[in-house]
């Protein structure tokens, strides 16, 4: 009898997980494609620089971004547990607080738009036909911040709701639009930067009507008539705050890590930049794989914490790490037996073919080292353990990334860097894993 509800059990948590997983990681793929796409379109142009100009663009928009992403991650966490507790009411009620603030957030970024371009051009590196074109770049794609804001919110939500195939939808319309957009502008009306930042306003638009459209048709019900007072309502309003102050410094440092990445390598000149910003596309396919994984761990953790259902949660924290162990195998020997060719698909340029070679074995690496980290932020997500993820990241940031990074690169250059990176990753993955017991696997209570 035991026997037969073990397996209903393993095939009932691999079902859930993979119905949510696989959506995710099919919307997820066309996001790195986005990225391949706007590498290659600027990887064929007459100079390097087009390549830098758009990491560098990009690598505003992430730290920008950064300090809002929590309106995707916060609604997923406290829409996942009110379902798993059946509070319709507090469902709403996730959804309209995180619009209400995403409102706010992108009004102040369309209104400080300009200090923010001054700001970016005193912290980037780069040569200036670099920062030229990059803050080029920012002054289109800014238009695109309240669609970009309000999809976190919706995104956000349906994860919550435990659907992932509209979320998949709505992906799949922006990124296909996305590219069709950017060839028309690059490669036919000539528009560089310009095309490639253009293309993603209208895509982000068209995004957004797709998924108000979801909302009107398959989740009506939920579009209550607002209560002033109890979206305000104080007690709720501080634990919102709270777990989402929590995940917005997590997400700056996660971000800052990253740019300063990108910037450390616009330090070491053109080339370098360009070659990293290629390797760096081989982690975000993998990281946007993985994370199929890691939003169905935000959805059904966050569930099956609102249901107080401990047996069911170790259970798919358990199987959430057998199938990111078991894809991450696959992507690292891809990685070894084809670098060049993957490589040769985002830019032609003899000297960055020439050059990159030394640094394949970071590839290579990503895969296993990283699969960990991804995994436990969905995790901690859906359980709203904002304050362990925080302290996690400010330890593998600020204690492991910044000294690797001081001590390796004046010796190793561009491996040092690297080798802080990917320590850095290292670092995310082991301490969640020892932080999880108390604030993942025993119920926590809510941060």
């Amino acid at each position: 009898m035991h026997y037969f509800l073990f397996l209903h059990k393993f095939f009932f948590v691999n079902r859930s997980i993979l119905k949510l997983a696989i959506p995710n990681i099919i919307s997820n793929i066309t996001i790195p494609l986005l990225g391949l796409v706007d590498m290659i379109l600027m990887g064929h142009l007459s100079s390097p620089i087009y390549i830098g100009a758009i990491a560098l663009g990009g690598t505003i928009f992430s730290v920008l971004y950064s300090f809002f992403s929590f309106l995707r991650a916060g609604t997923t966490g406290f829409t996942a547990q009110s379902y798993g507790a059946k509070d319709y009411s507090e469902i709403s009620y996730s959804l309209y607080r995180s619009i209400t603030i995403a409102i706010f957030a992108f009004l102040l970024i369309l209104c400080i738009q300009k200090p923010i371009a001054r700001l970016s051009l005193a912290l980037l590196e780069g040569s200036d036909d670099v920062k030229n074109l990059a803050i080029t770049y920012f002054f289109v794609r800014i238009w695109a911040a309240p669609a970009n804001m309000l999809l976190y919110c919706l995104n956000g939500w349906f994860i919550g709701m435990q659907n992932t195939k509209i979320p998949m939808a709505i992906a799949i319309i922006i990124n296909v639009l996305n590219i069709a957009f950017s060839i028309l502008f690059v490669v036919v009306m000539k528009q560089d930067v310009v095309g490639v930042a253009l293309g993603t306003v209208i895509a982000q638009y068209c995004g957004l009507a797709t998924a108000l459209i979801f909302i009107l048709i398959k989740y009506n019900k939920y579009l209550i008539k607002i209560d002033i007072h109890k979206l305000l309502d104080i007690n709720k309003l501080k634990r919102f705050f709270k777990v989402n102050t929590d995940l917005m410094i997590r997400s700056i440092l996660l971000v800052f890590t990253i740019a300063f990445f990108t910037n450390q390598s616009a330090k070491l000149g053109d080339n370098i930049l360009s070659i990293n910003m290629i390797l760096l596309q081989f982690f975000y396919i993998f990281s946007y794989f993985t994370d199929g994984f890691a939003y169905a761990g935000e959805a059904l953790v966050g569930k099956f914490i609102g249901a107080r259902d401990e047996s069911s949660l170790r259970s798919v924290v358990m199987h959430l790490f057998k199938w990111g162990g078991l894809i991450s195998v696959p992507f690292a020997i891809l990685y070894a037996l084809f670098p060049t060719p993957f490589v040769k698909m985002i830019s032609d340029s003899p000297l960055i073919l020439e050059q990159i070679p030394p640094y394949y074995i970071y590839m290579v690496l990503i895969p296993v080292i990283t699969f960990a980290a991804f995994l436990w932020d969905g995790i901690y997500i859906g359980a709203t353990a904002s304050k362990a993820i925080r302290n996690t990241m400010i330890i593998s940031s600020i204690l492991i990334f910044l000294p690797l990074w001081y001590i390796l690169v004046p010796i190793y250059g561009n491996h040092g860097l690297w080798i802080a990176f990917l320590g850095f990753m290292l670092a995310r993955g082991i301490s969640m894993t020892f932080f999880a017991k108390k604030n993942i696997l025993q119920l926590p209570n809510n941060q």
